[in-house]
């Protein structure tokens, strides 16, 4: 089972880990993808930058940050990551197993296993570099990449991210309330929950998902669950 978390705007900064190498991240053939991006990225000046990224001056040392991507600190991804999906999936109390079944979409290093050491960097997956989407940037990559995986994949990745790279076989969730409309402030918290309770788990069909205690799912459309709260 392969669970894949989306990615947050909010990052944690520093790190103790070497600097990025690209070479050791997972999902190799994604390497020439985050090479090219990563490029692009360092060709801006700051103010450019903040520009592109449509951030205001007081995320001046996000866009600044841009800079130090081959040089800068890393950390593990699943710490890198931080906000209200990361806090309710708790990484730190998460068994091994449960780290193994995880991962992770992004705009710049496409999709990267909870270990790799990434730094910290500012980029979202409906920026524009140079007038080319991030979609176009990726092509068909990620999803052959996540296709070659032989796991059933339950993806959590909001529109924006999954189409960087669908998997038509994945599982996807929506969250909604009990009168059918659909959860936008706390989606991220429910998918953290729900991560956090499956992660570690052998699931292999949309029932185990539905039979996971302490959720209620009301629907089945396809490959598509909703999660009622």
């Amino acid at each position: 089972m392969l669970i894949i978390l989306p990615p947050s705007e909010t990052k944690a900064f520093g790190g103790d880990g070497d600097p990025l190498d690209l070479a050791s991240l997972s999902f190799p053939s994604l390497h020439d993808n985050r090479q090219n991006i990563i490029d692009i990225l360092r060709q801006y000046d700051v103010d450019e930058a903040m520009k592109v990224l449509k951030i205001s001056e007081a995320l001046r040392a996000e866009a600044e940050e841009n800079s130090k991507l081959l040089t800068g600190p890393t950390m593990p991804a699943l710490y890198r990551y931080t906000g209200v999906l990361y806090d309710a999936l708790d990484a730190k109390t998460l068994s091994d197993k449960a780290w193994d079944q995880l991962a992770i979409g992004s705009a710049l290093f496409g999709v990267v296993r909870p270990r790799d050491m990434i730094p910290f960097y500012r980029l979202s997956g409906g920026t524009k570099l140079y007038d080319a989407t991030m979609k176009s940037r990726w092509g068909n990559s990620i999803t052959k990449a996540l296709e070659a995986e032989d796991d059933f994949i339950i993806d959590l990745r909001s529109g924006t991210y999954q189409a960087l790279g669908r998997v038509k076989s994945a599982v996807t969730v929506r969250v909604e309330n009990s009168e059918g409309k659909v959860i936008s402030h706390f989606n991220k918290f429910h998918k953290g929950q729900l991560a956090r309770a499956i992660a570690g788990k052998d699931l292999h069909s949309i029932e185990d998902i539905m039979d996971t205690p302490g959720f209620r799912f009301t629907e089945v459309n396809g490959t598509q669950l909703t999660m009622v709260v």
